[in-house]
């Protein structure tokens, strides 16, 4: 590990992908641009990574992008990002154009029964707590008891989250029931696509960012970072938030390097 929080074989990564074409440095928000907080609107983003983040968006030819579990509107609030930096909310589906998929009537509809039952399921467990967003709903389980929180996520997941229709997310101490299906994986594709990139950098420390991980292309110097522990699909590994902004700060270097060389 360096002092940097960078690990030697990480870095060498970082200085290789920064001299290509075209860059994309993408991010999940929780827990790698903010630090992981007991109530969700309370996540402010690290000034450093946003810093950071804002002066890699700067550069000619890089892209980058924010993908968040969250909506779209409350992600651009909460991180105070915005133009020439793209956010996805709705873990992937929402993007500034609207959602990937139409949510219909019968969507909404399920909805509506998604977060009634959420709601009487968290009145059974203190400290449980239900979020809404327009094509999905939450369930908070970080400040209820542990046993508390599992009960309460495994009614979620048996009860609701197995009707027709709905498309089931976990994450840290999350359940999350949408009624369109949702991946970062797939918002990274389309990010890749829509503004020509040939390498991607994606920074992600949830279960959720799995799914993003598994559509990199390590084989063309793509490059998956997990922050924290746990099992993962990415290439490399980093401890913390700070981390995150030491990584995001390197590229913006190194990118400047390369692209003045």
């Amino acid at each position: 590990m360096s002092d940097t929080g960078i690990p030697a074989d990480l870095r060498a990564a970082l200085t290789a992908a920064a001299r290509a074409r075209r860059l994309l440095v993408a991010s999940d928000y929780d827990g790698c641009v903010a630090p992981i907080v007991s109530r969700p609107e309370d996540a402010v983003p690290n000034p450093a990574s946003i810093t950071a983040l804002e002066s890699a968006a700067a550069l000619a030819d890089t892209e980058v992008a924010v993908i968040s579990g969250r909506e779209i509107a409350i992600l651009a609030s909460l991180s105070g990002l915005g133009v020439p930096v793209t956010l996805v909310g709705s873990h992937g589906s929402e993007f500034d154009t609207g959602f990937a998929v139409e949510v219909t009537d019968a969507a909404r509809s399920l909805l509506v029964r998604l977060i009634d039952e959420l709601r009487d399921i968290s009145a059974r467990f203190p400290g449980s707590t239900v979020e809404t967003k327009p094509a999905s709903t939450v369930l908070h389980v970080r400040n209820a008891d542990p046993d508390d929180a599992a009960t309460a996520l495994e009614c979620a997941r048996s009860g609701p989250g197995s009707w027709d229709g709905v498309h089931s997310t976990e994450g840290k101490c999350v359940l999350e029931l949408a009624v369109i299906e949702t991946s970062k994986g797939h918002a990274l594709d389309v990010l890749r696509e829509r503004l020509d990139c040939d390498v991607v950098i994606y920074v992600g420390d949830d279960v959720t960012d799995e799914k993003a991980f598994a559509h990199l292309r390590p084989e063309a110097g793509d490059i998956g970072i997990k922050v924290g522990d746990g099992a993962t699909a990415a290439g490399f590994r980093i401890e913390d938030t700070d981390d995150v902004a030491a990584v995001f700060d390197y590229v913006a270097t190194e990118r400047r390097a390369a692209l003045d060389a």
